[in-house]
């Protein structure tokens, strides 16, 4: 014993101790992750594919198709999509946990293929990650450009864009009226148009589309499909997301078309700037005629946050801003308008309250809308059964965590499964049933805001969308003047085609056409 001590001098001793130490923390951690409780993974995982091939070949859609699984293996459970762990949540009280206790933990976002080709690198706050720029722009966002008081500036700005569209469709139905009196209309196209027009006079403060528009139709008509077609490619899950490698070879030509997208819409928003930084040099707007580029211009000031500069800044959020007030209201009203004709009863209903509390004589104004109780539930209805993302965007554990009893690594995805949790029938009777009166009754007092978390289409916690009460807003203002001013029937003896398209938004595959005729009193309808 003294012979081998006496040949270990201090050196050697500390490497030893080191080596002792290091083996020492190796065991204690494989002793506390091979002990701790992890969510069930999902049999059928193939090598290096993962549980891909599982969810591709399901007849269903992807939210269905996940709470199936959800059905038979709990509301926690984990899916590998290729390298990477997925965990998947489905019910309220884990939803609560999450948002709240953990809600630091999962505020990032994973770099996949199209947030990273399609945002400016994820420059968009919306898929940036938890930091301190995600920070700074959501401080903006929030504080200067969807505050209730820039809302309310602008508010006579949309009261008026929907009056026009329901007077531009008045021409529609007097120019190809028959003996019928009543004028077929793809109401999915009109409801896109009228949202994208109001969105536009808001934030770019062009007018697009019908009476007073300063923009030729094809212009109008490429930035549509631009934005069309960015929110059907931000809804692909490639196969580089799964397994990294494979990215170069572009499996389906994704990226390729995700990088053109990105071109074509960095073009639109560019001119845009570009125009706004040669007004500015010619004078200030009054606070009142600023729309949303030249409030960003007026905030950032030309500084860089977090190593951005201004105009990719003033871009990525114009576009982010665009993308998630366009699509979102045009699509929740579309299935409003569904969820109408497939139940007559609930259309008469919410017809007599408009003839109620508005009567025939005029439009409808921002101010009526808080005496439209029904038509408001009506809005939260189709929002439970149809929130317009039924899966949320995906989120990052950046650190190790706990969460309904189960242990969860850092690095893991997190996918909230909103139709789900929406539709769990422990919570909500009939969950499958239209049924807006449950909202004036038994969940009287339940709001879509992120409180209560049974309802959460817009989300919940640091990520809950900025834009909620924009966003309904202008849902409720554009349906209240759309039902008070028509009569509407199915255009078709069919029942309504109810399937679903998934991209970032969860569209309807076919147009929505139906039947129209004005109902109002002729006043109301003169010529813009």
């Amino acid at each position: 014993m003294d012979t081998v001590l006496n040949c270990l001098n201090p050196t050697a001793i500390g490497l030893l101790l080191s080596l002792i130490f290091f083996c020492f923390f190796l065991y204690r951690s494989k002793l506390v992750h091979g002990s701790a409780r992890e969510p069930p993974m999902v049999a059928g995982a193939w090598p290096i594919l993962g549980h891909l091939p599982l969810l591709s070949n399901s007849q269903k859609t992807l939210h269905r198709a996940l709470g199936a699984l959800a059905d038979k293996y709990g509301p926690l459970f984990t899916i590998k999509l290729g390298a990477k762990r997925v965990l998947v949540l489905s019910n309220s009280e884990l939803a609560k946990e999450c948002f709240t206790k953990n809600d630091k933990v999962i505020s990032s976002r994973p770099k996949l293929v199209a947030i990273e080709t399609m945002t400016y690198n994820q420059t968009m706050f919306g898929f940036a990650p938890y930091g301190s720029y995600w920070r700074e722009l959501r401080k903006i966002a929030t504080l200067e450009i969807l505050s209730n008081r820039r809302v309310e500036l602008l508010n006579h700005a949309l009261v008026s864009d929907v009056h026009t569209s329901i007077k531009e469709l008045f021409g529609v139905w007097f120019s190809k009226k028959n003996e019928s009196r009543y004028v077929m209309v793809d109401m999915k196209e009109w409801f896109h148009q009228t949202i994208f027009k109001m969105t536009l006079g808001i934030i770019v403060g062009k007018k697009y589309f019908g009476s007073g528009a300063v923009v030729e139709e094809k212009e109008a008509q490429r930035c549509l499909k631009a934005l069309e077609k960015f929110m059907h490619l931000m809804g692909i899950f490639t196969a580089a997301d799964a397994i990294p490698f494979l990215r170069r070879f572009d499996f389906g030509g994704y990226e390729n078309a995700m990088k053109e997208n990105a071109k074509e819409l960095d073009k639109i928003v560019s001119e845009w700037l570009e125009e706004h930084h040669r007004n500015k040099a010619l004078g200030e707007k009054a606070e009142r005629d600023q729309d949303f580029i030249d409030v960003l211009i007026s905030v950032i000031n030309g500084e860089t946050i977090d190593g951005c500069d201004a105009d990719t800044i003033i871009k990525a959020t114009v576009l982010f801003l665009i993308l998630g007030s366009t699509d979102t209201s045009s699509v929740t009203l579309t299935w409003t308008l569904c969820f109408l004709l497939k139940n007559p009863h609930i259309l008469k209903k919410a017809k007599e309250e408009l003839d109620i509390q508005i009567g025939k004589e005029r439009f409808i104004n921002e101010s009526d809308i808080n005496k439209l109780v029904y038509l408001q539930a009506i809005v939260k209805e189709t929002l439970r059964l149809h929130p317009t993302g039924p899966l949320s965007g995906p989120r990052e554990f950046t650190e190790d965590c706990t969460l309904g009893g189960y242990h969860v690594r850092e690095g893991t995805q997190l996918i909230t499964n909103l139709w789900k949790i929406q539709t769990d029938p422990s919570i909500w009777s009939n969950p499958l049933e239209f049924k807006p009166e449950r909202f004036l009754t038994t969940h009287k007092e339940v709001d879509v805001r992120g409180h209560h978390f049974e309802l959460i289409p817009f989300g919940s916690g640091r990520r809950i969308c900025p834009g909620i009460s924009f966003g309904l807003q202008t849902v409720h203002l554009t349906l209240a003047n759309f039902l008070h001013s028509f009569e509407i029937l199915n255009a078709s003896n069919d029942p309504i085609d109810m399937t679903e398209n998934l991209g970032l938004t969860n569209t309807k595959v076919t147009p929505l056409e139906i039947l129209i005729k004005p109902c109002l009193s002729p006043n109301c309808y003169e010529t813009v």
